[in-house]
């Protein structure tokens, strides 16, 4: 399954998922989001990003040179909480 196929069935299912008046204040800030110009200064794909460290789970520090060193490196963010 390609990426595309994965990105359309995790849509697909939280469509199903997530109620219809709160996919809508989704929807809207997400709109608000794209029209505030914020697109303008984030990252593209294939765009260098710059080194960081971070604290991993555990509180060990890793750094996206010793990554990179294995390796491509991708990065998620991830809300702590919904």
């Amino acid at each position: 399954m390609s990426l595309a196929e994965k990105l359309d069935a995790l849509r697909e299912a939280g469509a199903k998922r997530i109620p219809p008046d709160k996919r809508a204040i989704m929807s809207r800030a997400t709109q608000d989001l794209r029209e505030s110009g914020i697109l303008d200064n984030v990252a593209k794909v294939g765009d260098p990003f710059p080194a960081f460290a971070l604290n991993n789970a555990r509180g060990a520090e890793v750094r996206s040179s010793d990554l990179l060193a294995k390796g491509p490196l991708v990065l998620s963010v991830f809300r702590g909480s919904w």
